[in-house]
C-alpha cells in the first residue's frame, strides 16, 4: 500500500514565492522539504513545524528562536536563512539555502576516520562559524557532526555549513516579546555524546561549552570513536561528568597524530571551562598548526571575499604553534534530547539528510590571526588588509609551485 501523500508538496508557500517540490528528511521538530523559488530561478530548503506541535508554545518559541538566531549570522560557513513565517494553518516555517552534499557523520560512518590533512581545515572553519555567534551571543548547544555539513561551493570541496541552531541559546535582546526561554537551571537539552559537563548537569552555559562539543567532533572524525566507551546516553552523561577523554593516541591501536593534536583536542575536552579554549577563535587558531596551506587555501579561499562590514571572516595567517602538552540511543525527550540526528531534528537545508517515515513524529581577548574583523566594522581594517594581502602572497606562491610541478 502506498503511503500517503504528503500535503505539503506541490503547495506554494510564502504569498507564492516558493513552491514546495519533495520531501528530504524529518526530524523530532519539523520536515524539511526542497523548494523551488522560480523568481529567482533558484532551489531553496523549507523546515516546517510538524502540525501536531504547533499549539506546544515552548516547541513554537524554539523554532521561532532557531529562525531569528540563524537570521542575524552571516558568516561563510554558517547556513543562510533567507526568511520565515506562518503557513496559513498556523504552522511555522524557515525558508533557508538548499545545499547538495553530506554532513560529517554520514562522511565518517560511510568512508571512515578523515585524515588530519582533511579533518582539521574542515573544523577550522566551523571555529569561525561559531566565533562569529559567539560574538553576537549566541552559543550553539547542540552542536554535533550531523549539524557540520560539507558541500561544494564554486569548486571548492569540504566547504562547511554549520546547521540547526534550534537549541541556540540567545541573548534576551534576540527574544521577540512573549517568547519562553527554555535554558532553565537544572534542564538537560542537547546530544548526550557531545554534551559538555556543565551542559549535561544542566548549569549556564557560555562559549567553552560548543568548543567542548566540537572537540569532541573533531575526535571522532579522527578515530571513528568518540573519546568514551559507553553504550547508553546517561552513561555519556556520566562519564563527560566523571571521568577523563581516553587520550586520543591511544584510541586506535597502531594509529598515531601529529605530535601535539591531542595535547589541543584534550585542552577542549577538558572538565573545567575555564582550562578550556577561551574562544572559537583560539581552538581554531591552535589547529592551524596541522593543516597543510593547500588544503587551507582550498577550503578557505572563498572566505576570504566577504565584503566590508558583513561579519567575522576566518583569516589564514600562517601556522601556530601546537598547544603544550553507540549510537542512536533515544532518551526522555522532556530532559534529554535524541541521541544523534534527533535535538533539532534534521539538518535542514541538506540534500542528502536521512529520509524518516512520515508520521515520524566573560569576552576573551580575540587572538591574532584567525577571526579579525568585527561584527560592527564598516570596512576593513589595516590590520585585516596586511593580512588579507600576505594570504593571497602565500595563496600565490603555493599555487606557482604547483602550476610548475604540473609543467615539469
Amino acid at each position: 500500500m502506498a503511503p500517503p501523500k504528503d500535503r505539503y508538496i506541490g503547495r506554494n508557500i510564502a504569498d507564492g514565492q516558493f513552491k514546495i517540490l519533495r520531501k528530504i528528511g524529518t526530524g523530532g521538530m519539523g520536515s524539511v522539504y526542497k523548494a523551488s523559488q522560480p523568481e529567482m530561478n533558484r532551489l531553496v530548503a523549507v523546515k516546517i513545524l510538524h502540525a501536531k506541535l504547533k499549539d506546544r508554545k515552548d516547541l513554537v518559541s524554539r523554532f521561532r528562536r532557531e529562525a531569528r538566531a540563524m537570521s542575524h549570522l552571516e558568516h561563510p560557513n554558517t547556513v543562510k536563512v533567507m526568511m520565515y513565517g506562518e503557513l496559513d494553518g498556523g504552522e511555522l516555517y524557515i525558508v533557508m539555502e538548499y545545499l547538495e552534499g553530506k554532513n560529517l557523520n554520514q562522511i565518517v560512518r560511510r568512508e571512515g576516520p578523515m585524515p588530519v590533512e582533511r579533518a582539521i581545515p574542515v573544523l577550522v572553519q566551523v571555529c569561525g562559524a561559531l566565533e562569529e555567534a559567539h560574538e553576537l551571543g549566541i552559543i550553539h548547544r547542540d552542536l554535533k557532526p550531523e549539524n557540520i555539513f560539507l558541500t561544494n561551493r564554486a569548486g571548492v570541496s569540504d566547504f562547511a555549513k554549520v546547521l540547526d541552531f534550534g537549541l541556540a541559546k540567545v541573548t534576551e535582546k534576540e527574544l521577540r516579546p512573549g517568547s519562553i526561554m527554555l535554558t532553565q537551571e537544572g534542564m538537560v537539552f542537547g546530544t548526550p555524546e557531545f554534551m559538555s559537563p556543565e551542559q549535561a548537569q544542566g548549569e549556564v552555559l557560555d562559549r567553552r561549552s560548543d568548543l567542548y562539543s566540537l572537540a569532541n567532533i573533531l575526535y571522532e572524525a579522527l578515530t571513528g570513536k568518540l573519546p568514551f566507551e559507553a553504550r547508553t546516553s546517561m552513561e555519556y552523561i556520566q562519564l563527560h561528568v566523571t571521568k577523563p577523554p581516553i587520550p586520543l593516541d591511544e584510541r586506535i591501536p597502531g594509529k598515531t597524530f601529529p605530535p601535539g593534536l591531542g595535547d589541543v583536542i584534550a585542552r577542549a575536552l577538558a572538565k573545567d571551562p575555564d582550562d578550556r579554549w577561551p574562544t572559537a577563535a583560539a581552538f581554531g587558531e591552535a589547529l592551524l598548526a596541522y593543516a597543510s596551506p593547500e588544503a587551507l587555501a582550498r577550503v578557505m579561499g572563498p572566505a576570504l571575499s566577504r565584503p566590508a562590514g558583513a561579519g567575522l571572516s576566518p583569516i589564514v595567517s600562517g601556522s601556530a604553534a601546537p598547544a603544550p602538552a553507540s549510537e542512536d540511543v533515544r532518551q526522555d525527550a522532556e530532559t534529554i534530547e535524541v541521541s544523534r540526528g534527533g535535538a533539532g531534528g534534521q539538518s535542514a537545508a541538506t540534500a542528502d539528510t536521512h529520509p524518516a517515515p512520515e508520521d515520524q513524529t566573560d569576552k576573551p581577548p580575540n587572538p591574532a590571526g584567525l577571526l579579525v574583523q568585527p561584527q560592527a566594522s564598516s570596512g576593513l581594517s589595516s590590520r585585516t588588509l596586511i593580512l588579507v594581502s600576505a594570504v593571497s602572497v602565500i595563496v600565490g606562491i603555493v599555487m606557482a609551485v604547483l602550476a610548475l610541478r604540473l609543467m615539469g
